[in-house]
C-alpha cells in the first residue's frame, strides 16, 4: 500500500475517538446554522412570493458558504498537516519511523493522508447541505460538484505545503509560521496578477485567467458561478463547460501536489534526521566515549594503586567501569571494521595531552608525572557555561535558539510584506487625495491579522513544545513559580515575534502622520491592535495548558482566533448580502452569537472552567460585531471601546487562573 501503515492506523483509531464525531456534528450545524439565519434575515426583510425568491436565496447562500469553506479547509488543512509532522519532530517519534522498513512515500504521503483525514470528512459532510441549497433553485447539481472538487484540490495542496515545510524544518513553530506565510503570498501575489497590478497579458494571456488557474479563492468563485445554458447547446454541454472552467486549476493543483510531494519524499531521509539532530547526537557520542575513556583510566589508576600498596581498592562502580571500557572496546572494533581505526586511540590521547599527561607513559598508564589524574579537565573544557536570568523560562525563549536556527527568515519575510504595504499605502496617497477606509485598509488589515496568526502560532509552540520535548513534567517539579513561567512565555513569544508585532503598529503610526486618520483615531488603532495581540498571545498560552496534543491545540487555538477576526466579518457580510436593515438583522444574528458563544466556551473553558471565562466567551462576538459595525458607521471611540473592554477582560479571564490555579490547569493537582 502506497500511503503506508501511519493512514491505516490513523483510519481504524478515527472512528474511535469521540471528538470524530463531535466535530462532524459541529461543522454540519454550523452550516446549518448559517443557512437559518440566512433564511431568517431574507424572510423578514422581504416577501417570498414565488420560486424565484427561492432561486435567488440558493444562489446566494452558495455563492456565500463556497469560499468560506474553501478558506477554512485549506488553511487548516495546511497547519493540520505542519502541525502533525512537527508534533513528531519534537516528541522525537519520527527518528523511530525512520528506523522502520517504510518506505519514504509511506511515511510522507502517510502523514498526510492521515493529518487530512478529518477534514475529509468535513467536506463530505458538508456536501449533502450544500446539495440542499440546488434544492431550493438557482444552483446546479454541476454547481455542487465543481465546488468540492476545486476544494478538495486546494485542501491537499495546501495540506501538502504543510507537511513539506514540517519535514524541512526542525521546529513547529518554523512549520506553521513558513506555512501560513507561503500561504498568504501565494493568495495575495495571484490576486495583485488577477487586478492586473502586474500588468493585464502575461505570453498573450490575460493576467484574470492565470490567476484564475493559480488561486484558490478565483477558483472557487468561477466554480460557484451558475452554468451559462446561453452559451451552450445543451445541459451535457453546459456541465462541460463548466468543468472545462475549473479544469486548469485542478490541473495546477495537481501539479503542485506531485512536485510538492516528490520532493518531500525524495528529501524525507536528507533533511532527518537534522544536522542539529546529528550533532547534538555526535556530541552525545563524544561524551559517552570519553566516559568510557575515563573509567578506563579510572580503573587502571586504582588496579596501579592497588598494587603498589597491597590493599584492594573496592570501587562500587566496578562494574559500570568495566561496561564502559567494553563500550570503548566495541567502538574500537566498529571503527576498524569501518575502516576509521585509530579515532578511538585518538581521542584518548588528546584527552591526556589535554590534562597534562604529555609524555608517552604517561598516555599510557593515565597517571600525570604529578600522580594526580586529569582527564577529567578534557570533558570540562568542552564548552563554557552561560549565566542564566533569575528566570530561566524567559531566558530560554530570549537567549537561546529554542524554536531553530532560522526563525530569522520568519522576521524577514514578514519585512518584506511590510514594505510591500507601504508601498501600497505611498502609491495610494500619491495617487488619491483622500483615501477611502477601504483604500487604507487593503495593505494594512492583513499584515496585522497574519501577525495575529504569527503571534498565536509562536504562543501555541512555546507551550506544546515543552510537552513534546518532555520538559513539562520537569518544569512542574522545578521551584519556578507559575508567573515566572506564564509571563516568561508570554514575553518570549512577543519578543520572537517582535517583526511582527511592531511593523503592524509602524504602518498604523504612519496612518496619522500622513493625516490619513486623526491623532485620536490613531492612538484608538494603535492600542487596539496592542489588546488584540495580548490577547492572541494569551489564546496560546491558556490552551497550550490545557491540550497535550500538538494538533489539537494548534487546532483551537488558531480555530478561536479564526472565528473572532474572520468568522464574525464573514456573518457581517453574510447580513450585508441578504439586507441592508441592520434592525432586520439583529434577531437571526442573536442566535449566532449564542453559538458562537458556546463554541468559544467549549474551546475556553470546558477543562477549567470558571465565571470570567464563561462571560468572556459569551462576550467576545457580540463585542466584535459591535465594533464592526461601529466602524462601519464611521465612530472609532465606539471601535476601541468595545475592542478594549471585551478582548482585555478575556484576556485576564485567561490570565489570573493561569497563575493562581496553574497546578490546576496544568494537571498536577485537582480542584479537590
Amino acid at each position: 500500500m502506497i500511503i503506508g501503515p501511519v493512514f491505516a492506523r490513523e483510519a481504524t483509531i478515527a472512528p474511535r475517538r469521540d471528538k470524530t464525531y463531535i466535530g462532524r456534528g459541529v461543522y454540519g450545524g454550523f452550516l446549518l446554522l448559517t443557512i437559518s439565519a440566512a433564511w431568517l434575515v431574507t424572510s423578514g426583510s422581504q416577501q417570498i412570493t414565488d420560486l424565484g425568491d427561492f432561486a435567488r436565496f440558493g444562489a446566494s447562500l452558495f455563492t456565500l458558504l463556497a469560499p468560506l469553506q474553501l478558506i477554512v479547509a485549506l488553511f487548516f488543512g495546511a497547519l493540520f498537516s505542519a502541525a502533525a509532522v512537527g508534533q513528531e519532530k519534537d516528541r522525537k517519534t519520527l527518528l523511530l519511523l525512520l528506523l522502520t522498513r517504510m518506505s519514504n512515500s509511506e511515511l510522507t504521503l502517510g502523514k498526510l493522508c492521515a493529518a487530512l483525514l478529518q477534514l475529509l470528512i468535513f467536506l463530505i459532510v458538508s456536501v449533502p447541505i450544500l446539495l440542499f441549497t440546488a434544492l431550493l433553485g438557482g444552483v446546479s447539481f454541476a454547481q455542487v460538484a465543481r465546488v468540492f472538487l476545486v476544494t478538495l484540490f486546494a485542501t491537499f495542496a495546501g495540506g501538502s505545503l504543510g507537511s513539506c515545510m514540517a519535514l524541512w524544518r526542525d521546529k513547529t513553530f518554523q512549520a506553521l509560521s513558513a506555512t501560513i506565510l507561503t500561504l498568504t503570498i501565494w493568495l495575495g501575489f495571484w490576486e495583485a496578477v488577477g487586478y492586473g497590478a502586474l500588468g493585464s497579458q502575461w505570453f498573450g494571456v490575460s493576467t484574470a485567467s492565470i490567476a484564475g488557474a493559480t488561486s484558490p479563492w478565483r477558483a472557487i468563485l468561477i466554480a460557484a458561478r451558475p452554468d451559462d445554458f446561453g452559451v451552450a447547446a445543451s445541459l451535457g454541454d453546459a456541465i462541460r463547460l463548466g468543468l472545462a472552467s475549473i479544469t486548469p486549476f485542478l490541473a495546477v493543483c495537481t501539479t503542485l501536489i506531485v512536485l510538492i510531494n516528490g520532493f518531500a519524499i525524495a528529501m524525507c531521509r536528507v533533511w532527518n534526521p537534522s544536522r542539529e539532530t546529528i550533532k547534538n547526537a555526535t556530541m552525545e557520542e563524544d561524551t559517552w566515549r570519553q566516559e568510557a575513556i575515563q573509567a578506563r583510566l579510572d580503573r587502571e589508576a586504582a588496579e596501579r594503586r592497588s598494587h603498589a600498596t597491597g590493599v584492594r581498592d573496592d570501587n562500587p562502580y566496578s562494574d559500570l567501569t568495566d561496561n564502559l571500557f567494553a563500550v570503548e572496546e566495541t567502538l574500537r572494533d566498529v571503527e576498524t571494521r569501518e575502516g576509521t581505526a585509530g579515532v578511538a586511540v585518538a581521542a584518548r590521547e588528546v584527552l591526556a595531552q589535554k590534562s597534562g599527561l604529555a609524555t608517552e607513559e604517561s598516555i599510557a598508564t593515565g597517571v600525570a608525572p604529578e600522580g594526580k589524574y586529569k582527564v577529567d579537565a578534557a570533558v570540562s573544557s568542552v564548552g563554557k557555561a552561560r549565566p542564566v536570568w533569575n528566570n530561566p523560562i524567559l531566558w530560554r525563549e530570549i537567549r537561546t535558539r529554542a524554536y531553530g536556527r532560522k526563525t530569522f527568515l520568519v522576521g524577514l519575510v514578514y519585512f518584506m510584506l511590510f514594505l510591500l504595504s507601504v508601498y501600497s499605502l505611498h502609491a495610494t496617497f500619491a495617487t488619491v487625495a483622500t483615501p477611502t477606509f477601504a483604500q487604507l485598509a487593503t495593505p494594512v488589515l492583513p499584515l496585522i491579522l497574519l501577525s495575529m496568526f504569527l503571534l498565536n502560532s509562536q504562543a501555541i509552540s512555546s507551550m506544546t513544545s515543552e510537552r513534546d520535548l518532555g520538559a513539562f513534567p520537569l518544569l512542574l517539579v522545578s521551584d519556578l513559580s507559575p508567573k515566572e513561567f506564564v509571563f516568561g512565555k508570554l514575553i518570549g513569544a512577543f519578543y520572537n515575534m517582535k517583526e511582527a508585532t511592531i511593523f503592524p503598529l509602524l504602518l498604523c503610526l504612519y496612518l496619522g502622520w500622513k493625516g490619513a486618520t486623526s491623532p485620536a483615531t490613531t492612538w484608538y488603532l494603535f492600542f487596539g491592535i496592542l489588546i488584540l495581540y495580548f490577547f492572541v498571545a494569551m489564546i496560546g498560552v491558556h490552551i497550550g495548558l490545557q491540550y497535550e496534543n500538538t494538533r489539537s491545540a494548534v487546532a483551537t487555538s488558531l480555530g478561536v482566533v479564526f472565528f473572532l477576526f474572520v468568522g464574525v466579518g464573514v456573518c457581517i457580510w453574510t447580513m450585508l448580502a441578504f439586507s441592508g436593515s441592520f434592525e432586520a438583522q439583529l434577531q437571526p444574528f442573536l442566535a449566532f452569537m449564542l453559538g458562537g458563544g458556546v463554541g468559544l466556551y467549549v474551546a475556553l473553558g470546558a477543562r477549567n472552567p470558571s465565571k470570567a471565562i464563561g462571560l468572556a466567551s459569551f462576550a467576545l462576538p457580540p463585542a466584535t460585531f459591535y465594533a464592526a459595525t461601529s466602524f462601519l458607521l464611521g465612530k472609532p471611540m465606539l471601535v476601541f471601546v468595545a475592542i478594549a473592554t471585551a478582548y482585555f477582560f478575556a484576556s485576564l479571564a485567561m490570565l489570573i487562573p493561569a497563575i493562581d490555579e496553574f497546578d490546576v490547569a496544568t494537571g498536577r493537582a485537582t480542584a479537590d
